[in-house]
């Protein structure tokens, strides 16, 4: 009875997994993006897929560890905590060491930007300051776009230059995404409908995001740096916004909100790959 107990109280999901579970997209997509645009799949593959799921998801226990530490939480899920920083550490370094046997241990610079990033946000946990702030979301995504490049060099096999340019590439309708989220979330608040004029300044950094995504992946596409038809997804992120732009989600529920934001991205991911 105790043993089972005691292993209840270590399988916890809210210590396991991710709360924030729109994070996910922000990972995956870039992650596959690279795999699909390097076109060769091998073991080293399913190394860096272990690892780089390993380390998306160690955030959470040690996000819960830091919480308890600074008195934020009661210390009844630390355990599950330690628990979980053991199980995603020891699968993290089984993919990096599988990844360093298969040749690919250069891959380690791309970690190194995460660090810093990963302590800054421990911090703002420390002293409850991590809800709501934009900024940190970016640079955070701009963190798990590592994956592409990551999934292109494994895919090539060197560290050809594209792979900066697919970090870019992704890193961009990352940060365009959450600006929009942070818009969608702004206008649930809303009271009533504004007129064109305040919904279209309310939407003005969201459409500036989007706006600069397109003309940049257009000028790609004018020096033949990228295909002609990749602007097609960010004309739909484009789109998005404009339409949420004059289609505020007053009353909205986040969740529903957050299930949109979901299937733009995945459709994002998949015009994404097709148009490479």
């Amino acid at each position: 009875m105790t043993a089972s107990l005691n292993r209840n109280n270590l399988f916890l999901r809210h210590v396991a997994l991710p709360s924030d579970h729109g994070s996910w997209v922000f990972l995956l997509s870039p992650l596959l993006i690279g795999l699909f645009a390097g076109g060769s799949w091998s073991l080293a593959t399913i190394y860096l897929v272990i690892a780089t799921l390993a380390a998306f998801l160690i955030r959470q226990p040690v996000t819960i560890a830091v919480k308890i530490y600074s008195g934020r939480r009661n210390r009844r899920d630390l355990a599950a905590a330690w628990f979980w920083i053991a199980v995603y550490g020891l699968i993290g370094a089984v993919g990096l060491a599988g990844l360093i046997i298969q040749g690919f241990a250069y891959l380690f610079i791309l970690v190194l930007p995460g660090i810093p990033v990963f302590v800054w946000h421990l911090y703002l946990v420390s002293k409850r300051a991590e809800r709501r702030r934009m900024g940190v979301e970016i640079v955070g995504s701009g963190v798990l776009a590592m994956a592409a490049p990551a999934g292109y060099w494994i895919g090539v096999g060197n560290l050809d230059p594209i792979g900066w340019l697919l970090l870019v590439l992704t890193w961009l309708q990352s940060a365009a995404s959450i600006v929009h989220a942070y818009l969608r979330l702004e206008q649930r608040e809303l009271d009533v409908l504004p007129d064109i004029k305040n919904r279209l300044k309310m939407g003005r950094r969201a459409i500036i995001y989007t706006t600069f995504n397109l003309i940049f992946v257009a000028a790609l596409a004018m020096i033949n740096l990228v295909a002609p038809l990749l602007i097609l997804p960010y004309a739909l992120q484009w789109g998005e916004t404009i339409w949420g732009t004059l289609n505020p989600a007053i009353g909205t529920r986040p969740t529903a909100i957050g299930f949109r934001q979901l299937f733009v991205s995945s459709l994002f991911t998949l015009l994404f790959i097709l148009t490479w």
